[in-house]
């Protein structure tokens, strides 16, 4: 029996079975020599007090009190590598470690099989992926100390959450700048001095649309930068209604309501592993971001609690520093497109540590700003509507403990969440989504109207950094700020109030609701409140 052959002491590692998925087939195995790339998580040196995220700490005081002790990080290494793995980078601070290999050594490492996967319904050009069924294991040494193995199944994590409609169905539209004024941004502020972070799963930009878009606004094209995570790069297709428009909707509508910040748009694979890297490496990058925009998602019940957790885990690390994280709700009102009958949320807008941003449909007077009416975003099957709902697997965060958040994730009172009554509620904060009553933005040489949670993210991550710009101070955390004692049926300071309207299985309320959270925003009351 070769070394190769000689069974490895594995233990399993929790939290990584992953279920059949529908809607891909898996036809035979991999080539044994083809390279496999994954993202392996390290425990915390100590746990995150909730008292970080009061007092921002500097990306060193991170990594020397809760990163990757050096010697997990000696142990990963020295046990992988002597398995036949390379390591390839390794961030301490953000307690990951990047590792490659040959298909049957990551898959014996690992005990687990890789197949290729196609997509059931994308014909004789549907690209291939790698696929896994159930649990992982890890090696013995390392039981504990590494947390999750993220990326070995490479099918697309997440989705965009922007909706277009077609041109005779759009109602009115707005740009950005005009939304600066329905929405009260505090004037004297344009993100001068700020960096906002916007994470994309695939896509790109083109520098010509962006100055053609900018100039007809009469702004200065603001600093746009793209980086690479995981091979990911700056890619347009050319096709408007995929990727691409997602990536300039963000860029458009964060550059035009905060000109003057600097936008980094990290490009990584749309895997778990890719996912992750992007929000990590946005969230300690130097200068530290004062907003990351995210305006892909995936029903929270679709990740692997793995997954989930070490995600929640980059999101608190972004906390920690000072960063907020604004995160779209969703497009597919309160079923977020799971065929069960039953209300879910989206992930990473159901964590805790993320500002969950959901939508609504704005009738206003564009150059005065002034509101005929607004509603909850719901067009009907089909036709999108505001994600909003219960987590089924995240605690009930302190600050939300008296608005009213259902105590089920069926939104019922009587249980139906894994955490017994009192999931985390989404969304926090709303602006305008209804692709009807949308955005004007301009993709691949075409000026259109886009619409969805996709444009209320970049939205609130513009007015983060024009109110840290005006402060002085990061915002971090948001929420206790904004919720700041609110009870149930209580208007938060800062906020108006959306009472009408409904995405499914829950209806605006006064105060809080699991429609549009505290509401839509009043930049400069909301600067006055903090």
């Amino acid at each position: 029996m070769t070394d190769a052959e000689e069974p490895l002491d594995l233990v399993p590692l929790p939290g990584s079975e992953r279920p059949a998925r529908p809607g891909f087939r898996a036809h035979g195995g991999l080539a044994p020599d083809v390279r496999v790339d994954a993202t392996l998580v390290l425990r915390r040196r100590a746990e995150l007090p909730e008292s970080a995220f009061a007092h921002p700490l500097s990306r060193q005081e991170l990594a020397d009190r809760y990163g990757a002790a050096p010697d997990d990080v000696q142990l990963v290494r020295s046990t992988l590598e002597g398995l036949g793995l390379t390591v390839d980078e390794v961030d301490a601070g953000a307690r990951r470690i990047r590792v490659s290999g040959p298909v049957q050594t990551v898959a014996r490492v690992f005990g687990t099989d890789l197949a290729q996967s196609t997509p059931e319904d994308d014909g004789q050009n549907a690209p291939t992926y790698r696929q896994r069924t159930g649990g992982l294991s890890i090696p013995a040494a390392l039981d504990g100390v590494v947390t999750a193995v993220l990326g070995l199944d490479d099918r697309p994590q997440a989705r965009t959450q922007f909706r277009y409609v077609p041109a005779a169905a759009v109602n009115t539209s707005y740009t950005p700048p005009q939304l600066g004024t329905v929405y009260s941004f505090p004037e004297g502020t344009d993100g001068s001095g700020q960096t906002i972070a916007i994470i994309e799963l695939g896509g790109g930009y083109v520098q010509s649309d962006l100055d053609t878009y900018f100039a007809g606004l009469g702004i200065p094209t603001p600093s746009v930068t793209a980086v690479g995570v995981d091979g990911g790069s700056n890619a347009p297709d050319g096709n408007p209604n995929g990727a691409d428009g997602e990536v300039m909707l963000d860029i458009e509508v964060a550059g035009a309501l905060a000109p003057k910040a600097s936008i980094v748009v990290y490009f990584a694979p749309n895997t778990d592993a890719g996912f992750l890297d992007a929000v990590s490496t946005a969230a300690h990058a130097d200068p530290t971001p004062a907003a990351i925009s995210i305006s892909w998602g995936q029903s929270e019940d679709q990740w692997t609690p793995q997954a989930r957790t070490a995600f929640d885990q980059a999101l608190q690390d972004a906390a920690a520093l000072g960063v907020t994280t604004t995160v779209a709700a969703g497009d597919d009102g309160s079923s977020d497109r799971v065929g069960d009958g039953r209300p879910h949320v989206d992930f990473p807008a159901s964590s805790p540590h993320a500002l969950a941003c959901g939508g609504t449909r704005l009738e206003a007077d564009a150059s005065t700003g002034a509101v005929r009416s607004e509603t909850v975003w719901n067009n009907g099957t089909g036709g999108g509507a505001t994600g909003g709902g219960v987590s089924a697997v995240f605690p009930l965060p302190s600050w939300q403990r008296g608005v009213g958040v259902p105590s089920g994730a069926d939104g019922t009172d009587a249980g139906g969440s894994t955490n017994g009554p009192g999931g985390r509620g989404v969304p926090d904060v709303s602006a305008v989504a209804d692709p009807q009553t949308g955005y004007r933005i301009r993709v691949d040489g075409q000026d259109t109207v886009i619409g969805g949670t996709s444009a209320v993210a970049p939205l609130w991550a513009a007015l983060v950094a024009r109110l840290v710009q005006s402060t002085g101070k990061p915002l971090g955390l948001a929420q206790p700020a904004l919720y700041d004692s609110v009870r149930s049926g209580q208007v938060a300071a800062g906020f108006r109030d959306i009472t009408v309207g409904d995405n499914g299985a829950f209806a605006a309320t006064a105060g809080w609701d699991a429609c549009t959270g505290l509401g839509v925003p009043n930049g400069t009351t909301l600067l006055s409140a903090l």
